[in-house]
């Protein structure tokens, strides 16, 4: 097993399910701060051989190999839209599509004042590592 990383970072997220159930309070607290939305941080980290979400469940990890991700995209959606993601496109959350854990929304190294984050070039990152 590969131990070398190809990209890290930091990230907030949470799961379709648990955005779903976010009140109209916890919506207007996520348009001041993301964390109030996105109950789950640490590190994201690609490897040669998984992406791997740490502190995912506390202190557990969420291991996922190439065949537990089924897509990728970066978007807007009605669970996170553009009024509480920011106006700026580069506040799209990082959607990933597991068979393991359901429907993840990350966040990945965002920059709570500037609303901005690195989830395109993961996206890219992990769709070049999920063809690969």
């Amino acid at each position: 097993m590969s131990t070398t990383h190809t990209t890290q970072g930091e990230y907030i997220g949470a799961t379709a399910d648990e955005l779903s159930c976010k009140s109209g309070a916890d919506k207007v607290a996520g348009g001041v701060s993301q964390k109030a939305l996105f109950q789950r941080r640490g590190q994201i980290t690609l490897y040669a051989d998984r992406l791997v979400l740490s502190g995912w469940d506390g202190d557990g990890c969420l291991e996922l190999h190439r065949e537990d991700i089924t897509s990728v995209r970066v978007e807007f959606t009605n669970l996170y839209g553009r009024l509480i993601g920011g106006l700026l496109n580069a506040g799209k959350p990082l959607i990933l599509d597991t068979r393991p854990a359901g429907e993840l929304y990350l966040l990945v190294d965002r920059k709570e004042l500037t609303e901005t984050t690195r989830d395109r070039q993961w996206a890219k990152a992990i769709n070049d590592w999920l063809g690969g």
